[in-house]
């Protein structure tokens, strides 16, 4: 009954969507052409061989699975393989990687007719969820294919479960579709025990493992010599407001420092007008990454318009803040700056990384922060390079177990087919 009802809601979404589609489209949050993809119109060719398909709904998913996918690049069994997501930024991250065997496309709505005319085009040998991708459609019929199905890096926090066990019977039957999980945290192993989930087993953290795609000499050295008469520090990922906290802390350390930029990457750049507008208003030079502007001598805010160079900037600061955190967003993946020595700045609402900021606090290289000007107390200008080696060193650790136990699961699916 249950999964009567999502059906006839997703059901009534698609005779909306028309109008659901143009204002995504209007808010750049949906590509004009691409979205057909969505309703199995595809973009790209199915090869002869052996496909394996991942789906990463957003940016950090893609992100932490990067490593995977090269890993899979450079094996010679697997022809071919598919990426899915859900979001514009996804994607378009994912076209400025080059890669041979790995093409993009965007994840169908969970309807049993779409479900079925995905599988039937792609027949993925092996199919890998990240995270909290949980799709009740879709894995029931990876179940019928007789596909293995792996939820990795598997994050379900207590809301989510929660609201998943309240329908225990439909959930348990959506859940047991999984093959195997690999859970990110001790919190998400409970859950998935609860939800009957056949194989769990704890790796670690994909997103301690470095992106092997992030090679951009020509930028940073082009970025460096630009700013190498400057201190700097970056604000990333922030959200509404916290761009304004970040420009008032700027303030104070202008005061005593009066060759500082500040660096801010908007978690959504099409935010980028009204964060200009607002910095605007303290008076504020700001220079967008996307003028290409050679001059920075007056420039107070580097205003970085453009997705896929957060980890360009990571590289070249010694302290980066993270957004998401002085607003009760659960914060961001604080991982990427911290592998490059970075001090990290965070405000007190950073529940989605709970484990990974407790690990970089007992290496001493995170602070919480509340306002301007404690975000102006903790700026440093000097890395922290031992943090971000234990970091890398653990990264690889977690690459070689996950690929080892996906080979097993993907080698023993090859063999039946």
């Amino acid at each position: 009954m249950v999964f009567l009802i999502y059906q006839l809601i997703l059901i009534l979404i698609i005779l909306i969507s028309p109008l659901i589609i143009l204002y995504r489209i209007l808010k750049n949050k949906e590509d004009s052409v691409r979205f057909r993809e969505k309703f199995c119109f595809f973009s790209k060719s199915r090869k002869s061989g052996k496909l394996i398909w991942f789906h990463a709904s957003s940016v950090g998913e893609l992100m932490s699975i990067l490593p995977i996918i090269n890993y899979y690049e450079n094996k010679k069994n697997i022809n071919q393989i598919l990426i899915t997501s859900t979001t514009l930024s996804s994607a378009k991250i994912l076209k400025k990687i080059k890669l041979k065997k790995t093409i993009h496309q965007f994840f169908p709505l969970d309807l049993i007719f779409f479900s079925r005319i995905f599988l039937n085009y792609w027949k993925p040998s092996m199919a890998i969820f990240v995270e909290s991708e949980i799709w009740p459609s879709m894995y029931k019929f990876i179940n019928k294919r007789k596909i293995p199905l792996i939820l990795l890096n598997a994050r379900i926090t207590k809301k989510t479960f929660n609201r998943w066990y309240f329908f225990k019977k439909y959930s348990l039957s959506i859940f047991k579709n999984i093959s195997a999980s690999y859970p990110q945290n001790i919190e998400t192993i409970n859950y998935l025990k609860k939800l009957k989930v056949k194989i769990i087993k704890y790796i670690g953290n994909l997103k301690f493992i470095g992106n092997p795609y992030e090679n951009k000499k020509e930028f940073e050295k082009t970025l460096k010599s630009r700013l190498k008469k400057h201190l700097i520090w970056v604000a990333a990922s922030t959200h509404d407001n916290e761009e304004i906290l970040c420009a008032e802390a700027h303030m104070i350390l202008k005061r005593k420092f009066k060759n500082l930029i500040t660096i801010i990457i908007p978690r959504h750049i099409n935010r980028v007008d009204k964060i200009f507008s607002d910095l605007k208003k303290k008076n504020l030079n700001i220079a967008l990454h996307s003028s290409g502007a050679k001059d920075l001598k007056n420039v107070d805010i580097y205003l970085v318009d453009e997705y896929g160079l957060s980890e360009n900037f990571y590289k070249i600061s010694k302290t980066v803040f993270l957004g998401g955190s002085l607003i009760n967003r659960g914060g961001q993946n604080p991982l990427e700056p911290a592998r490059y020595g970075a001090r990290i700045l965070s405000g007190k609402n950073t529940k989605n990384f709970v484990d990974i900021y407790k690990f970089l606090k007992s290496l001493g290289i995170s602070m919480v922060v509340n306002n301007p000007i404690d975000i102006a107390k903790s700026i440093v200008f000097k890395s922290n390079k031992n943090g971000g080696e234990k970091i890398k060193i653990l990264g690889n650790e977690i690459l070689k177990k996950t690929t080892i136990e996906i080979d097993k699961i993907l080698n023993n699916a090859i063999k039946k087919t």
